[in-house]
Parts: C-alpha cells; structure tokens; sequence
C-alpha cells in the first residue's frame, strides 16, 4: 500500500528464510484473516489512504480474494487510486510452461484481481493462462493485450517472452499496452515493444522489481508508457548487469554462480533504480 508524501505499508503475503529459489526454505503463508486483522489495524487508526496498491506472490485462494475486497474499500475512499497487480503464477522453461504456485489461484487472478487491476504485469505464460490463449506471434500478443484490457486494467506489460526479437536471438521481448478512454467516449492506444539484451543466469525476484519500477515510472508519466518501459527496463539492465559481474567474481572464474550469488545487487544499483541512464529503447507499434 502506498500512500501520499512517500509513506507506504508493506504487507508480507508470505514471510519465507529465504525466496524459492534455494534448495531449502522455511516460513508461513499468510491468510485472509490475518490480513483483514492488520488491514483493520490500519482502519482503526484511518491511516489506510492509499494512491497506489501494489501485490506480486501469493500462495492462498483467501488472500487474494480479500486483497481484492481491500483493493474496492481503498478505491471508494479514493477513485484516484491505482492498483499495480503482477498476478504471479508461473513461468516458461526451455518453451514450456508450469505453475509455481497452487492451481485454484488461476482463477481468482482472471476473474476477480484482474477486474479490478489498473495496470497488470504479466508474463507472456501468465498472460495465456489468464486469456486462455496462446501467443506464437506478435499479433497474437497485441490481441492478448486487447483481451486483458477488455477484463479491466488500462495498462498492460507482457515483462517477457519467448517471441523473436527483430534485434536477434540474443534479445528478450516485452511488450506494452496502454488504454485510455478520452472524455468524448473514443479509446486511444498506445503500444510499444521493447528488446532488452538476454542475461545468461537465473534471477529470482526481477519480476518483482519490474512491477515496483513500472509502478513508480508511470506515476512519473501516466500517459507515456513509453518512456515509463524504457525506464523500467534500462534500470533492470543495470541492475542485472551489476548482479552478474558481481556474481562471477565471488563464484570464482570457472565455477557456476549460485542462488547466493546471484541476489539482485539492489542496495548497489540505488542511483541506476532512482535515475537510469536510458540504455535499452522502445519502438512504438
């Protein structure tokens, strides 16, 4: 939840050890009950005005339908109020796709979180899961997008794919889609499509900070998705570049860098996630 004059509440929908991405973890999965409690708490002392609501990994039904309770309350208080949905569910490896999170979270995500979303950050995976549609081209994309627009938000960002990139197979694509409909009633849209250089590693959380990036660069330009992305993504750049040359030099030269090592170098990357320098650009579609 974040609020006006830079003041937010985190709520933790899982407190792990440690992410998934380690062989071990241990910790609790917060339920609705729990989070309705500390949702009160904020209530009772009338300090739960928010302009933007951000959620990203869930694993329980209950949660997120109650965070989609929260999120009306919040936008009845506020109609101003923007809600950042990154409906985490699952991924692609080696062209194919599984859910890491429990099944029955599918469609709680297509037919109530996604409703009441602003903008949505998918992958391409979890946008099919969310269409039922698969996406072998670009145009399939585009309508993709134009599916997710009609179930509610009036942005969408499909944060990676396994299209091919017109710079070469080198380039990882994301897509975008930006909505808006104009007092007189017409709809413009906007999309953009951009290519980012593929970094050879495994990250864990860089869907998370894509969501929190996109989230702050469209406040910064809520009708220009364009520049938005292309902040976004040349701050992850940094960020994933400095992760991995920092990774090979502790892993040693010749030896695979492990989950340890590869941890998002986020507090060293400060001045790249406040101000990037534009390193990657968007084409507009």
């Amino acid at each position: 939840f974040l609020g006006n004059k830079s003041i937010f509440d985190t709520v933790n929908s899982v407190q792990f050890s440690n992410h998934t991405g380690y062989a071990h973890w241990k910790g609790q999965v917060l339920n609705s009950d729990e989070l309705h409690e500390l949702y009160e708490g904020l209530k009772l002392n009338k300090v739960n005005r928010y302009d933007y609501v951000l959620t990203g990994y869930t694993r329980d039904t209950s949660f997120l339908a109650m965070v989609v309770d929260i999120v009306q309350e919040l936008k009845q208080q506020n109609p101003n109020l923007v809600y950042v949905c990154d409906p985490v569910m699952g991924d692609k490896w080696n062209g194919e796709g599984s859910m890491y999170v429990p099944k029955d979270l599918l469609p709680v995500y297509r037919d109530k979180v996604v409703p009441v979303a602003d903008i949505i950050t998918p992958n391409q995976f979890e946008a099919e899961l969310l269409t039922g549609r698969k996406i072998y081209t670009e145009k399939d994309a585009l309508e993709v997008m134009d599916m997710l627009h009609a179930m509610g938000p009036e942005t969408v960002v499909i944060t990676s794919s396994d299209l091919q990139a017109p710079l070469g197979n080198d380039y990882l694509i994301a897509l975008g889609s930006h909505r808006k409909t104009k007092a007189d009633g017409t709809r413009i849209t906007q999309r953009i499509r951009v290519e980012s250089p593929k970094v050879d590693a495994v990250f864990v959380g860089t869907g998370d900070l894509f969501a929190a990036m996109l989230l702050a660069w469209t406040h910064k330009h809520p009708n220009n998705l364009k520049v938005a992305c292309e902040k976004t993504v040349s701050a992850m750049q940094h960020v994933l570049q400095r992760t991995i040359k920092s990774a090979k030099v502790q892993a040693g030269e010749g030896n695979k860098p492990n989950s340890a090592h590869l941890e998002l170098r986020m507090v060293q990357s400060k001045k790249d996630i406040e101000n990037p320098e534009i390193i990657v650009k968007a084409t507009v579609l």
